[in-house]
């Protein structure tokens, strides 16, 4: 915080330089205005974009009794995400979860736990992760994609059928131990 006597001895030094001329200062003041209209929206531009790997890492999703961890992950320039870990990881019967719901009887028998549940998003250079797609495990029905951060340690998730507007966003959250890169 700047202390009273700086701001005071600032303003003396201006008023010296300027003198009593109510057009510099004008001026002045002017300029400043000027100034910070520039430098505001540069400011807030340069901190809203994203790194295409801002993305990378553990998320949390809950939904009531229901959390899940999913790791965000690049393959071949494309990101996809994979259950790490379940909050319930074994059925009613003790055994680990598998994809029962899945419409291929084939898969139905492979576990959840490192079942890639997102992939196929490509960054599209500002602020959003699209063109993928998410399979949800509890239904077995596979939906198209975007992903883009609310903050630094939010990251919203739109399952959708054909356009964006319809459908729905979830919220996954950053584990608490998580740093940001430097």
């Amino acid at each position: 915080m700047v202390s009273d006597a700086t701001v005071y001895v600032i303003l003396e030094k201006i008023h010296h330089v300027l003198g009593d001329n109510l057009m510099s200062y004008t001026r002045l003041i002017l300029l400043l205005l000027i100034a910070f209209v520039i430098a505001i929206p540069t400011a807030v531009t340069a901190f809203a974009e994203n790194n295409a790997d801002d993305i990378l890492g553990d998320w949390i999703y809950t939904d009531g009794p229901k959390q899940v961890k999913i790791n965000i992950f690049k393959r071949d320039n494309k990101y996809y995400g994979k259950l790490v870990w379940l909050k319930e990881p074994n059925d009613e019967t003790g055994k680990p979860k598998t994809d029962k719901f899945n419409p291929d009887p084939t898969l139905r028998s492979r576990p959840l736990l490192g079942l890639e549940i997102l992939r196929d998003f490509v960054f599209d250079g500002d602020d959003t992760w699209e063109s993928g797609r998410i399979y949800k495990t509890d239904e077995g029905s596979d939906y198209k994609c975007k992903m883009w951060f609310k903050d630094e340690r939010t990251l919203y998730v739109k399952g959708y059928i054909g356009i964006s507007i319809i459908g729905k966003t979830k919220e996954f959250t950053r584990p608490v131990e998580w740093k940001p890169a430097k």
